[in-house]
């Protein structure tokens, strides 16, 4: 069964300071199948990035939820994704989806998948994860399963985004925006980053039952 409660899902993206165009790009899913996935291309890359959330979405979109709880689902399209970008520029990619215990989802490169706990701590559920993109045919895709029990939200990051900020910084920065709206914890997570001048494109989607 797809969760039914309501989940909150929000996302924001600058391009690097001397740039015009975002290698990277982000979906948001708040109609069912509730899913969130971003991507980090490399080499001009940004209509690769376009190129796999659009195959993505429709990958999801026909799927059942019973497929879309397996992770040999998501290993097979993530296989798949692979394959289209294979020869060409490459591309990290994390997503997950909201199923009606928590969330089921992949994660390709090194763009990672925070998981902030109901008791305030934070970890990197992406943690050790292989750094091949897609489009390198040498994909090992790490299998992301969290319950709703004790997970307050995740957020999935770009390493432009993720990159200037420990796990110190992250976590105080999410309590001094605990009594704001979830929509500005985005822009807030990148206004921090910026500050450490923004030398990569930088990502950040934040995704959280109510």
């Amino acid at each position: 069964m797809i969760y039914q409660r309501r989940i909150e899902i929000y996302g924001a993206s600058r391009p690097e300071e001397t740039r015009k165009k975002n290698e990277d790009a982000y979906l948001i899913m708040r109609e069912q199948p509730i899913a969130a996935a971003l991507c980090d291309g490399a080499g001009n890359a940004e209509g690769s990035a376009k190129k796999i959330l659009s195959m993505f979405q429709k990958l999801i979109r026909a799927a059942s939820a019973e497929d879309i709880s397996k992770f040999d689902t998501w290993n097979k399209w993530s296989r798949l994704l692979d394959t289209s970008l294979s020869g060409g520029n490459q591309s990290t990619f994390v997503a997950v989806a909201a199923l009606e215990n928590g969330y089921v989802g992949t994660c390709i490169g090194d763009s990672r998948i925070y998981k902030i706990t109901r008791d305030g701590n934070i970890v990197i559920l992406t943690e050790g994860a292989p750094k091949y993109r897609l489009g390198s045919g040498e994909i090992k895709p790490l299998p992301i399963h969290e319950r709703f029990e004790n997970t307050k939200m995740l957020l999935l990051m770009s390493d432009g985004a993720w990159g200037p900020l420990n796990l110190y910084k992250l976590q105080k920065l999410i309590i001094k925006m605990t009594f704001n709206h979830l929509s500005d914890l985005p822009n807030a997570i990148l206004d921090e980053a910026s500050r450490y001048g923004r030398g990569d494109d930088m990502t950040v989607v934040v995704i959280q039952r109510k």
